[in-house]
């Protein structure tokens, strides 16, 4: 088990929904996917991550989240409500969080990120470098993709999302929304506040590979993440990747420890 982490910050939220039960166990599986130690005692369960604590008692019906530090908060937020939202659809959670940084309303993952440069690695693969302030947490909690958040002809201008109070993004209208689409970090340097990211270029109607085709320094998009689940730690690996996913495959390889085997095509 790790040890116990740090709670300074601490929020929670209660739950309006009858049928609890019957979806914990997948709750607790999606939880546990990130990476948490988990354990019960009666009706309460309880998620340790490296970044903070959650717990879900599903006889008050309320859940709580703990961390050392607001990134680690809005991460623990951010995984509870989405495991709620996703299989209590049906009974339209109504998730608001009390407690500290409850009024917040700027979103912890979002970033905005101007080109610096672009170039082709191959014919088919470009590399665009970003730049923007405060990019550490996207070297935290294990993610190795971004939510990126572009610009298109319909919306030029959009407006970006902000703290939703159930701590999750709430979103412009459709007429100001930017297109959000998912891509791996190829590279990081957070000293440096520098992002690098590969773009399939290919024909088609693709938001990412037509506005990469476009993308000129000085140019602005927006990001949000990380997102994923950590790489779960073996002695072997078969991995396999079409050309959509080329950078995520490379990125995994080179941060696998080296006396790591397997295959990978």
């Amino acid at each position: 088990m790790r040890q116990a982490s740090a709670s300074g910050l601490a929020c929670e939220a209660r739950l309006n929904l009858r049928n609890l039960p019957h979806y914990i166990d997948r709750i607790s599986d999606r939880l546990q996917s990130f990476d948490a130690d988990a354990s019960r005692e009666g009706q309460r369960l309880d998620f340790r991550f490296a970044f903070g604590d959650a717990s879900l008692d599903m006889e008050r019906l309320v859940m709580r989240a703990n961390a050392a530090d607001r990134d680690g908060l809005a991460r623990i937020k951010d995984l509870l409500a989405t495991a709620v939202e996703v299989y209590a659809k049906e009974e339209k959670p109504e998730i608001v969080w009390t407690g500290d940084l409850a009024e917040e309303t700027r979103l912890a993952q979002f970033r905005e990120m101007v080109v610096t440069q672009v170039g082709d690695l191959t014919p088919h693969m470009r590399r665009i470098r970003f730049a923007g302030e405060d990019l550490t947490r996207f070297a935290k909690f294990g993610g190795m993709h971004i939510r990126m958040l572009f610009p298109t002809r319909d919306v030029p201008d959009p407006l970006w999302p902000v703290l939703g109070s159930n701590g999750l993004p709430a979103w412009p209208s459709d007429d100001r929304r930017p297109v959000a689409r998912v891509y791996t970090i190829r590279a990081l340097d957070v000293e440096n506040g520098i992002i690098d990211v590969d773009f399939l270029i290919h024909p088609g109607d693709s938001v990412g590979a037509c506005w990469a085709m476009q993308a000129a320094p000085g140019m602005k998009i927006g990001i949000m993440g990380p997102v994923g689940r950590p790489v779960r730690p073996a002695s072997w690996y078969l991995m396999g990747a079409d050309e959509t996913g080329l950078p995520a495959l490379a990125r995994m390889l080179e941060t696998l420890p080296a006396e790591t085997k397997g295959v990978a095509s």
